[in-house]
């Protein structure tokens, strides 16, 4: 088993990057804002911080597997499952609230039973393995009864950190796509949520807008083989976790809109549309948990033209955690971003690399939602034209990951140009992954 210390309290900073000089009449500013939380902190280094609970019981996990009829086909496929839940149970730091959930038309308590939570320890660990080697393959799929319940046991912790791990197959068959989102909906803001499909037969936009709406990851496991040791990094990532609810709080000037706020590394989440006021002038948009780690995110605010030699705060950006009164502690880290209108063409013409770099992985992600939409409704030319695009700035930003997963559905005559031919046969685990993987992101070069 794996043996977890448990985590300091991370210390937050904030570093923004942008080219503040506009031209006359120049209304448009961009910022890459890197958000940092590095560990070695306590919990005397964020300011007004406070535990819900002791010192090892933080945290509460919902494994939710899928047990519908499709797992049996091929039957190692549930054997894999049930291990893959199992090495995740053993990744689980002591003290650490959890629970197992079969997910087939209906959600079922699989551990511990009984609307309850487990507390992880040697002997609870034994018990959920013993009960998963009993779970078998049979029903349909109603993704939304599992969340719910995974929401109502992580709900009846008193706990800092909520998360849920899920697992899928296949397609949401036995609830409508309303019910779904009004699930979604409903767990928002409540438990972060990482997803899995296993093997091929799953939607891709199903179990990346569940990843996308609770602020988790999603990967395709294309081999079922694999899942032990996806399921054992994604539990040491959630076991990692200290801060949770962290919102990006941006404080903007009167006659200042602010056209997005989007995470742009790891992955592409376009965080606009969730946007909860904060106060005059101020909005949240949610970031889920932190451990240790760093992510980007970019601001664009359309300002007031000013006239040549005014300089002006665009936006100041912070990091907040909503309280239940209301209220929000603050994080104790904070970046500016001004704008200042020049003539000197060179200087506000010049596009920050950061922003250029930025703004390319996201038209990256979304050529390749574009190309493989175009490509499933036989427009060969637009696929194409798409599907190019993508190989161009992948390799204009150096994500070589991407390249690889673009160039096993499309041959590549000229990476510089764009020009590719759409392959005749491809994989449909390739294409899939290229999919699910489209909006993640590789950081620019400081």
């Amino acid at each position: 088993m794996a043996n977890f210390s448990k985590p300091s309290v991370p210390r937050f900073s904030v570093d923004v990057y942008q080219n503040e000089y506009l031209p006359e009449g120049g209304s448009e500013v961009n910022a890459i804002v890197t958000v940092t939380s590095t560990g070695g902190g306590t919990l005397a280094g964020v300011p007004g911080m406070t535990r819900s609970a002791g010192p090892d019981t933080d945290a509460a996990v919902a494994l939710m597997v899928d047990c519908s009829g499709s797992m049996d086909y091929p039957p190692t496929k549930m054997r894999n499952a049930r291990d893959a839940t199992a090495a995740a149970v053993d990744t689980l730091r002591d003290g650490v609230h959890f629970a197992v959930i079969g997910g087939t038309h209906v959600a079922k308590e699989v551990y511990p039973g009984g609307g309850r939570l487990a507390v992880a320890d040697a002997t609870t660990r034994e018990q959920a393995k013993q009960a998963l080697r009993r779970l078998s393959a049979g029903g349909g799929t109603a993704i939304g009864t599992w969340l719910r319940l995974a929401d109502r046991l992580l709900s009846s912790a008193d706990v800092a950190i909520r998360h849920g791990i899920l697992l899928t197959d296949g397609r949401n068959e036995h609830e409508s796509a309303e019910d779904l989102k009004a699930a979604l909906d409903a767990c928002a803001g409540r438990f972060t949520c990482d997803a899995r499909g296993v093997g091929t037969d799953w939607e891709v936009k199903e179990v990346t807008s569940i990843a996308s709406a609770l602020l988790g990851s999603a990967d395709i496991v294309a081999d079922p083989a694999g899942l032990a040791a996806d399921f054992t990094r994604m539990m040491e990532n959630a076991m990692g976790k200290e801060v949770a609810d962290v919102a990006l709080r941006v404080w903007t000037p009167v006659g200042t809109t602010i056209r997005f706020v989007k995470q742009v590394a790891p992955t592409v989440e376009d965080l606009t549309g969730r946007r909860t006021e904060a106060g005059p002038r101020a909005g949240d948009y949610p970031t889920g948990s932190w451990g240790d780690e760093s992510r980007d995110y970019h601001v664009c605010v359309e300002v007031p033209a000013a006239g040549l030699g005014q300089e002006m705060l665009a936006a100041r950006v912070s990091l907040v955690v909503p309280q239940p009164d209301g209220s929000a502690q603050n994080l104790g880290a904070q970046g500016l971003v001004r704008a200042v209108w020049t003539d000197d063409m060179t200087a506000s013409t010049s596009i920050n690399p950061q922003v250029a770099h930025y703004t390319g992985q996201a038209e990256l992600a979304q050529a390749i939602q574009e190309g493989l939409d175009l490509r499933k409704a036989g427009d060969i030319d637009g696929a194409t034209a798409k599907l190019g695009r993508a190989v161009q700035l992948a390799g204009a930003s150096g994500n070589a990951d991407t390249a690889k997963l673009l160039a096993k559905v499309v041959d590549v005559v000229d990476v510089a140009a764009g020009t590719v031919r759409l392959k005749a046969k491809v994989a449909e685990a390739d294409e899939m992954t290229l999919e699910t993987r489209s909006t993640k992101t590789v950081r620019v070069k400081k």
